[in-house]
Order: C-alpha cells, then sequence, then structure tokens
C-alpha cells in the first residue's frame, strides 16, 4: 500500500517550571535545559530519518506557545525551514491553568468541584472533540500542502501539546476520548506519526520515543 503523505505529531519538550505549575495556555514558560537538549535530539532524529527515506519535510509548523516553537526551532533550522505558527496546534483550555498541585487542591476547594461534574466532556476545559477538530483541520491542510509540494509521500511536522495530540490519536484509531491522563502514550518529544496511505479511510499510527534515554530525568505533568 502507497504511502500518500505522512503528518508527525511532536509534544514539545521539558519545561522549566520547578513550582510544578499546571501551566496550559500561560506565557513565560519555556523549554529547561534537558527541554532544549530534547529539541536538539528530536531534530537529530528527524535528520536521521530524512536521510534514511532520502525525504525532508515540506512543512515545519508549531503552537504559538513557547515552549513548542522553541521546540520546533531546531527542527526547522536543520532543514533551512521558515518555522510557521499555527494557532490551532495550541494546548487545550483548561480551568485548572496556573494551579500547583492540582488534585491537592482540588480535594480541599468544594467551588471548584461542579468543573468536575462531566469528565467525557471534559468540563473543565475545552471539549476533546473540539481539540480534534481543529488539530485535524491543521493535519489535514499540512498533508495537502505538503504533497501538492513535493508530491507523493510528502511528509509535514507539526509540533504541539500532549493532550491535543493523544485526542487526536484516539479519535484516529476509533478509540473513546474520554481517557485517564496517566496512560497517555504521548511522552515529551515523542512523534506520533499518521501515516496516510491510499485506499485507507484513516491515517496509520507509528509512536516513536527520539529522547527516550533522557525521559528518566525530565520533569512530566500530565497535560502539560
Amino acid at each position: 500500500m502507497s504511502v500518500l503523505a505522512t503528518v508527525h505529531l511532536v509534544r514539545h519538550g521539558e519545561v522549566f517550571n520547578p513550582d510544578r505549575v499546571l501551566y496550559g495556555r500561560l506565557p513565560g514558560f519555556g523549554l529547561s535545559d534537558l527541554g532544549l537538549q530534547m529539541a536538539d535530539g528530536v531534530a537529530e532524529w528527524f535528520v536521521e530519518r530524512a536521510n534514511r527515506i532520502q525525504r525532508q519535510p515540506a512543512i515545519v509548523a508549531a503552537s504559538p506557545l513557547q515552549r513548542a516553537k522553541q521546540t520546533a526551532a531546531p527542527i526547522a533550522a536543520a532543514f533551512g525551514k521558515k518555522l510557521e505558527t499555527e494557532p490551532n496546534l495550541i494546548e487545550a483550555v483548561n480551568a485548572f491553568e496556573g494551579m500547583s498541585n492540582v488534585a491537592a487542591t482540588l480535594k480541599s476547594t468544594p467551588s471548584l468541584w461542579p468543573k468536575l461534574r462531566n469528565p467525557a466532556r471534559p468540563s473543565w476545559g475545552e471539549p476533546y472533540i473540539q481539540q480534534v477538530q481543529r488539530m485535524v483541520e491543521v493535519v489535514q491542510r499540512s498533508r495537502d500542502v505538503a504533497v501538492d509540494t513535493l508530491g507523493p509521500g510528502a511528509e509535514a511536522i507539526l509540533v504541539s501539546h500532549q493532550l491535543p495530540i493523544w485526542v487526536t490519536r484516539l479519535a484516529t484509531e476509533g478509540r473513546p476520548l474520554m481517557h485517564d491522563p496517566r496512560r497517555r502514550e504521548c511522552t515529551l518529544t515523542s512523534v506520533t506519526s499518521l501515516v496516510f496511505e491510499d485506499g485507507r479511510e484513516r491515517p496509520r499510527v507509528e509512536y516513536h520515543e527520539p529522547n527516550a534515554h533522557l525521559l528518566a530525568q525530565a520533569a512530566n505533568l500530565p497535560g502539560a
């Protein structure tokens, strides 16, 4: 089965966040030193892939948030590409944004409990289905532009955030969008690849961890 295009969804690297804040869309949360090392590592992974398959990406784009753009910058530079900004790749809205130690805060703050009434939506933030819709719009547009630019087999690289990437994968695989955040397979600078093939209605999913050797050193908040 021939590959029409591959769109890679990359999660950003580790963020400097000593207070373990659920930072969401808050400004001022850039990559840590380890996160910058991760960004360089995922760029090297894509260069090695490009050399192996003899094909460079047509597009490198990122969420407008600092941590995503910092992760994408070495990838774009490695291929001499202009880094594009895609607003629809942004992190999900979350009512608990800005909190640290979220579980304990929720337990001790009854006024916040109504936000937990419907985890299937979820009631504390941007509905999962809306995240999927905006992510899929960028994926499909990037796929089409990549193919128009470089022909069949073209690739695009999109740097985003854990939750939007994960629910996009769930939707692609036909799984329920409601899930346990602790069970997401989407580590820092992981690559979730959507492989579009002729004759298949849905893309095939591949998953890679270019910086697996660094993950034990990293601070990691679900959804961050």
